[in-house]
């Protein structure tokens, strides 16, 4: 701290060592103020008998999954204005945001079995729940929270499902029921952000400046991604919530307060209509959004958001289709360190990421290749291929590039983006959250 000195006196002729620790995680387990404490060799044995701690308890058998294992609580904090857990979307840049928390969770606190912090997180976000919107960012002091995302409470939902479905938490999910069903209800109605359900079952979101879906940069009145209308992926996370929700409600029958809602029949006319209006026959594969203007790029860009359509628990597609779709983003847009964020061949791709912050926000979802997506995309190929032993074998081969990620940059982590062009050198945030919980559960799929 600024106000602290630390003076060594030392006598002519004399000789000492001394050792300044400024801090180590976990703290409680790595350093003391008490004399013969150890210093640094002790801090780094420490630090290294904590990591194997959450090596074993994940229980992979992969070497690299168990580096990602290690590597998923560095992200894991704790924030005083909830008093609870919470989960850094990235460093050095980024807070903990709802959307990025609820697509790290499942693989950086489920995939590696501390179910206690993924159930501390997921109370905390029940009780910031508002007009069925979860945070998009937390207060600070006694700032309000912000509500600016239509994904982090779909996500939520989700997230509840893969956490009951490791842990058959019965009580949790009872308890998480009205807020889910709140959620469900203020997106049918309609709720901020334009968000809501329309005619066809579908959710709409996004207005004027408002850029709702993780693609959402905006640079004064310039919106690089545009995706106001129906996203993709966020249809298809409309479609999971309604399948999960019927779900829960078959499994919690007498245990929880029902309204009436056929979860089930609304799925039907949501699935009917993504099938549709979102498959693209000329390209074979789906519409990135359905902006609702006619012969729009954007709506028929090809995109990594489609991904998540397949990789997700309940299918959208038929067979043949969630084939074209993991074909389609092979060819167009997969790199072994991350999927591009646009078609190369696109007049809009932007094939390298840097600059002023300008040139950078153009092209940080107009090409640039993200880690994070390809967790969805090894999990859909795996799907489409019946997770066969040579599916399997094929995917732990792509696999490596992750292992050498993990030497670039900041060493044991994988980062937040790379080159659209040429991905060799990682960029962006040096340790994301979500690149380490996607690919721990691809990790997870392989050693099921």
């Amino acid at each position: 701290a600024a106000n602290h000195r630390i003076v060594f006196q030392i006598q002519p002729g004399e000789r000492l060592l001394g050792e300044i620790i400024f801090g180590a995680a976990p703290v409680s387990r790595c350093w003391s103020l008490e004399e013969g404490a150890g210093g640094v060799l002790r801090i780094a044995e420490g630090l290294r008998e904590y990591r194997d701690s959450l090596r074993k308890k994940a229980g992979f058998q992969d070497e690299t999954a168990g580096a990602l294992a290690a590597a998923a609580d560095q992200f894991i904090s704790y924030r005083a204005s909830t008093d609870n857990r919470t989960i850094l979307a990235g460093y050095p840049f980024f807070e903990d945001w709802g959307r990025d928390t609820m697509i790290s969770l499942p693989g950086c606190c489920i995939s590696t079995k501390r179910y206690d912090v993924a159930e501390s997180i997921l109370r905390t976000f029940m009780m910031y729940s508002k007009k069925g919107l979860m945070p998009n960012l937390f207060p600070e002091g006694k700032q309000e929270p912000m509500y600016n995302t239509v994904d982090a409470a779909l996500l939520y939902i989700i997230a509840v499902y893969e956490y009951y479905m490791r842990t058959k938490d019965k009580t949790f999910v009872t308890g998480a029921w009205a807020v889910m069903q709140e959620i469900v209800d203020w997106y049918r109605r309609g709720t901020d952000f334009n968000i809501a359900m329309e005619e066809d079952g579908l959710i709409r979101a996004g207005e004027g400046y408002d850029q709702v879906t993780w693609m959402d940069v905006r640079i004064g009145d310039i919106l690089p991604t545009p995706r106001h209308g129906k996203p993709v992926e966020i249809n298809a996370y409309w479609y999971n919530v309604l399948r999960i929700m019927d779900f829960f409600q078959d499994r919690l029958k007498g245990e929880v307060t029902e309204d009436g809602t056929d979860y089930g029949a609304m799925a039907e006319r949501t699935g009917k209509s993504f099938r549709e209006k979102f498959w693209n026959e000329a390209a074979g594969c789906l519409k990135d959004v359905l902006s609702g203007k006619d012969g729009k790029n954007s709506d028929t860009q090809i995109r990594c958001n489609q991904i998540w359509a397949v990789s997700l628990p309940f299918s959208l597609l038929n067979r043949e289709q969630e084939k074209q779709v993991v074909e389609t983003v092979f060819r167009k847009l997969y790199t072994p360190l991350g999927l591009r964020t646009l078609d190369p061949a696109d007049p809009e791709f932007q094939p390298f990421y840097g600059g002023e912050q300008l040139k950078r926000d153009l092209a940080y979802h107009q090409g640039t290749v993200w880690t994070y997506p390809l967790g969805g995309y090894y999990l859909a190929y795996l799907k489409v291929h019946d997770y066969a032993d040579e599916a399997k074998a094929h995917v732990r081969t792509q696999l490596e590039s992750i292992t050498a990620a993990l030497r670039e940059g900041c060493i044991g982590q994988l980062p937040e983006i790379y080159d659209g062009e040429r991905p060799v050198s990682s960029k962006g945030c040096f340790a994301q959250a979500w690149s380490v919980g996607e690919l721990l559960r691809v990790y997870e799929a392989l050693e099921s």
